[in-house]
């Protein structure tokens, strides 16, 4: 399964939750690697 941003690496802070959450999960859903920065667990 390819997406569009196959093979790239998205850094995303303030994802822990709300739409810093919300942009890790379709980044990923997308094909990307994320590297996720939270705050809280």
């Amino acid at each position: 399964m390819s997406g569009a941003l196959d093979g790239q690496v998205a850094l995303v802070t303030g994802a822990g939750k709300g739409i810093g959450r919300a942009c890790a999960l379709a980044l990923a859903a997308e094909g990307a690697h994320v590297i996720a920065v939270a705050r809280t667990p």
